[in-house]
């Protein structure tokens, strides 16, 4: 980059201050010393920093927003305020502010194919992020077809089109259940989310894997679908119960659910983790902190969103950009037993 200026980071290099440092300052905040302002402000102004990237954004027609979409089917009412989502946008805010951008926040329809045409006909915004992406998604597809800037959270699929960024589902969900076997369960149940997610499919696809491996049978009683939410994760295990009330084990597909699970497994006098073990999916922060602690696949929720920024600002200045596939991590609590084994020296 050498001396050229661009962005709020650009200057903070420059100064060696923080990006925050360097917005407070050119706003004028209180919070910043005289000294350290007037430098900053000398730096933007050999720059001509304000005129520069208001010269540059015009010329290019450049927005200088971002949206992140979540996209959501007929019957999810999965909300923004997820954990998972938190984390993941806040991750992707904090980014896109070294480059001075801002975020819209947005949920579209799935099954409305003419969401893309308010961002990208329409010019709202400089390039998109999707959170969740269906099966066959068609709203992707179109983006491709509009070559549209855009980037999406999942692992890359084979003959894929387009970036994303995402943590290896079918990995995780068979080292889930590798560790459910190694304790002695026998009886392993699935709670995925909504049954035409991706996400869904991958973790499903290493369940029973991992199942055959240990020449296990598969059992569609074993299997339900909920929408990724505390509620929907309740009635799945209530519903896999009446089924299959010899369940010793369960793997479910977030870390809210699996948390929602252990209750309904209390209020039917089953004891988590000596009748059932529960692994659950992301390694959220309440599930260090619920009772039992919860065994996790731990995602790089907070790289993954960092990542999705860097790699969308890429993408829109020109700039070759590979998919990435981010490790997952066993994260073992108590919820499956393992740690009540050890201390019984089992």
């Amino acid at each position: 980059m050498g001396n050229e200026v661009r962005t709020m980071a650009d200057i903070a290099r420059l100064a060696g201050v923080s990006v925050s440092t360097v917005s407070r300052a050119l706003n004028d905040s209180p919070l910043i010393p005289e000294e350290t302002k007037e430098r900053i402000r000398r730096i933007a102004h050999t720059y001509n920093y304000e005129l520069h990237v208001g010269a540059r954004n015009l010329r290019l027609q450049r927005t200088q927003t971002i949206a992140a979409v979540i996209p959501f089917g007929e019957t999810s009412d999965r909300q923004v305020s997820d954990p998972f989502y938190l984390e993941i946008i806040g991750a992707i805010a904090n980014k896109l502010a070294e480059y001075d951008y801002d975020l819209l926040i947005s949920r579209a329809h799935a099954a409305d194919e003419g969401w893309y045409q308010r961002y990208v006909l329409g010019k709202r915004v400089d390039g998109l992020i999707i959170i969740g992406r269906k099966l066959n998604d068609r709203g992707i597809a179109k983006l491709v077809e509009l070559g549209a800037n855009f980037v999406v959270w999942g692992p890359p699929l084979p003959g894929q089109r387009y970036v994303s960024v995402g943590s290896d589902g079918v990995s995780g969900a068979a080292q889930a259940v590798r560790h459910l076997i190694q304790l002695g369960r026998r009886r392993i149940a699935f709670i995925g989310g909504d049954e035409d997610e991706t996400e869904t499919w991958l973790r499903r696809r290493g369940y029973e894997q991992e199942l055959q491996r240990a020449g296990l049978p598969l059992d569609a009683n074993l299997i339900a679908y909920a929408h990724f939410t505390s509620e929907s994760g309740y009635f799945a295990m209530r519903q896999l119960l009446a089924r299959a009330p010899d369940i010793d084990g369960v793997f479910v597909c977030s870390d809210l659910m699996a948390v929602a699970a252990m209750e309904a497994l209390r209020q039917e006098g089953r004891d988590v983790p000596n009748d059932v073990s529960i692994v659950g999916y992301d390694d959220i922060p309440l599930a260090a902190h619920c009772s039992p602690p919860l065994t996790t696949v731990r995602q790089q929720i907070r790289r993954g969103g960092m990542l999705l920024a860097s790699k969308l600002i890429d993408l829109i200045e020109g700039r070759q950009v590979e998919s990435v596939t981010l490790p997952v991590e066993l994260i073992i609590r108590e919820s499956c037993g393992a740690k009540v084994r050890s201390a019984r020296g089992c």
